[in-house]
């Protein structure tokens, strides 16, 4: 092992170099190689964050939604643990609608020979295109136990314009 050793150290301090190994005698380097690359290719375009933590507080956050259509109208409904009304912003355009919030949280446990306080902060901001026939004013926002419900009506016109398609079957 000593002789390892030396010979990198002489061969840094401008002694005569060992020759490059071939790839031949370290297949497990030409495999390592090709499986790394298949990895790259494979998750390319992907957000993947390393070592990425369980809870969001760190990053941020981004609010489940759910998008419902009945005959009548339009319904967004997002989740939004932990926060207050007054802690989201709703902005609508004529093509699409904007939720924009921010939270903040902090946690503070004090005992007999210790005190912890925790903070944490993260902001979100969804926008959702919208379809034509929405009639823009008369859209209802309403926030209630962490969830906010926004109803976009539809239009006369929006709603007779769906038209039902029969389904025929292969003929036997």
């Amino acid at each position: 092992m000593a002789g390892k050793i030396k010979d990198v150290v002489t061969a840094g301090q401008g002694a005569v170099t060992p020759p490059a190994r071939r790839e031949e005698e370290y297949p497990l380097f030409s495999l390592q190689r090709e499986v790394n690359r298949l990895f790259d290719d494979f998750f390319r375009g992907f957000d993947l964050r390393p070592l990425r933590m369980a809870d969001e507080r760190w990053s941020g956050f981004s609010p489940k939604m759910d998008l419902e259509e009945t005959e009548k109208e339009y319904r967004i409904t997002a989740e939004l643990p932990g926060m207050e009304e007054k802690d989201v912003e709703v902005l609508l355009t004529g093509n699409s609608i904007t939720l924009k919030g921010e939270k903040k949280e902090e946690k503070e446990e004090k005992g007999r020979s210790f005190y912890h306080v925790e903070r944490s902060y993260g902001s979100f901001q969804r926008t959702v295109p919208l379809p034509e026939g929405i009639d823009l004013k008369k859209v209802d926002a309403d926030f209630r136990n962490g969830v906010l419900t926004i109803k976009l009506p539809k239009t006369a016109e929006a709603k007779k314009a769906g038209k039902k398609v029969p389904i025929k079957g292969a003929k036997k």
